[in-house]
C-alpha cells in the first residue's frame, strides 16, 4: 500500500465513521474499488466477514514477512468501507464498525512490524475510532493499549501512561471473562519499568498474572491474543529496563522452554544477550545476538531490528572483544539497511 492510497483509506474510512448512523454516504466519487459485493449487509454477509477477518489475522501470525498480508488487509478493509458507504440497519452498521476496527488494530500491527510508527498509529487512531461507533469497550480498550504501546516502545513512557489508564477504564466496562485487562496490565508493567518504578511495575505484573484464574476462551486470536503464556518473557524485559538481571534471567530461560513465535523468541535472546553484557561476557552476548541477527535477516521484522538497536549501544563496554566488534558492525549495517 503506497503512502497515497493509504492516506486516502485514513480520509474516507474517518469520514464514514463520522456520519450519523442511518444517514447515506458519500455517493459514487471517490468510490474504492472494492470486492464483489454491493447492496445492504444481511446477517450472513456480516458473519462472512466476521470470518475472514479471523482468517486474516491467522495469515498474520504464522507470516514470517508481516508485510506480505498488508494487500489481503487493503482489500477486506475496501470492502469494509464501502458496506459502511451504504444505508445499513442499526445492527449491521454497528458489527461493520467492530469488523473495521478489527482490521484498523491488524493493519496497526502490520505497520508496527515494518518500523512505520505515524502509519501504525493512524491505524490505532481509527480503530479506536471505529470501535466507539461500535461500542465495544475491550476492542476499543486493545486499540488504545496498542496506540499506547509505539510510546512505550520509543521510550517516552510518560506520554504512553495516560493512554493506559483509560484503556484500564474502558476495559472495565467490558467483558469480565476476556483477559483485556490483563494485557492493558503488562504494558503498564513495561511503563513503570521504563519510568524506573519497581514497586507499581510489580504490581502490575501481579494483575497481569491473574488471567491464569480466568475460565473458557479468554482472547479471540486476533485483536486479543493474550492468555498469560507471555508472562515469563515480560517479567523478564520489565526487570531488564529497571536494570536486574538477576530477577531477568530466571523468567527468560523459563519464556525460552515455551512456544514462542519468531519475533517472540528474538526479544527474549536480545533480553539475555543484555544479561551478559551486565556480567561482560563476550561469548553469551555473541551466541545470543547471533541468533537474533539471523531472525532479523530472516523476518526483515522492524520490532527485532529495533529491539537489537536497543542493545547496541550497551556493547560499548566489550568493544575489546573481536567477536563483540564484528557484531557491533553487523549492527550497524542492519541499521542501515533498513533505513534505504
Amino acid at each position: 500500500m503506497n503512502r497515497r492510497d493509504l492516506l486516502r483509506l485514513f480520509s474516507v474510512t474517518g469520514a464514514l465513521l463520522a456520519l450519523p448512523a442511518g444517514e447515506a454516504a458519500l455517493g459514487d466519487a471517490d468510490r474504492f474499488v472494492a470486492a464483489a459485493h454491493t447492496g445492504v449487509v444481511d446477517a450472513a454477509g456480516v458473519a462472512e466477514f466476521a470470518q475472514l477477518n479471523s482468517h486474516l489475522w491467522r495469515v498474520f501470525a504464522l507470516s514470517p514477512s508481516k508485510g506480505h498480508v498488508l494487500p489481503l488487509v487493503r482489500a477486506q478493509l475496501d470492502v469494509l468501507t464501502d458496506s459502511l458507504r451504504r444505508s445499513q440497519t442499526p445492527t449491521t452498521r454497528q458489527r461493520l464498525c467492530e469488523l473495521t476496527a478489527d482490521l484498523f488494530q491488524l493493519s496497526g500491527e502490520i505497520f508496527f512490524d515494518g518500523d512505520r510508527y505515524t502509519d501504525a498509529a493512524h491505524c490505532y487512531a481509527l480503530a479506536g475510532t471505529a470501535s466507539k461507533e461500535a461500542t465495544a469497550s475491550d476492542l476499543w480498550a486493545c486499540a488504545l493499549t496498542r496506540h499506547a504501546f509505539i510510546a512505550v516502545y520509543e521510550r517516552r513512557f510518560a506520554e504512553a501512561a495516560p493512554m493506559l489508564d483509560m484503556a484500564a477504564t474502558l476495559a472495565r466496562r467490558g467483558d469480565p471473562s476476556l483477559s483485556t485487562r490483563h494485557w492493558i496490565a503488562v504494558v503498564q508493567a513495561e511503563t513503570f519499568a521504563g519510568l524506573g518504578d519497581l514497586d507499581s511495575c510489580q504490581r502490575a505484573l501481579d494483575t497481569a498474572a491473574e488471567v491464569q484464574h480466568l475460565r473458557g476462551p479468554v482472547h479471540n486470536g486476533g485483536w486479543l491474543r493474550f492468555d498469560g503464556s507471555r508472562l515469563d518473557e515480560e517479567r523478564g524485559t520489565c526487570y531488564i529496563t529497571l536494570g536486574r538481571p538477576d530477577l531477568a534471567e530466571v523468567a527468560l530461560i523459563e519464556a525460552l522452554s515455551g512456544t514462542l513465535t519468531a519475533r517472540r523468541k528474538a526479544s527474549v535472546l536480545t533480553d539475555l544477550a543484555m544479561i551478559g553484557v551486565h556480567r561482560r561476557d563476550p561469548d553469551q552476548v555473541v551466541a545470543y545476538t547471533d541468533a537474533v541477527l539471523a531472525t532479523a535477516r530472516q523476518t526483515d521484522s522492524g520490532v527485532v531490528a529495533r529491539k537489537l538497536r536497543g542493545l547496541q549501544p550497551h556493547l560499548a563496554p566489550l568493544l575489546a572483544d573481536r567477536q563483540i566488534r564484528r557484531l557491533d558492525a553487523e549492527l550497524t549495517d542492519l541499521v542501515g539497511t533498513r533505513a534505504t
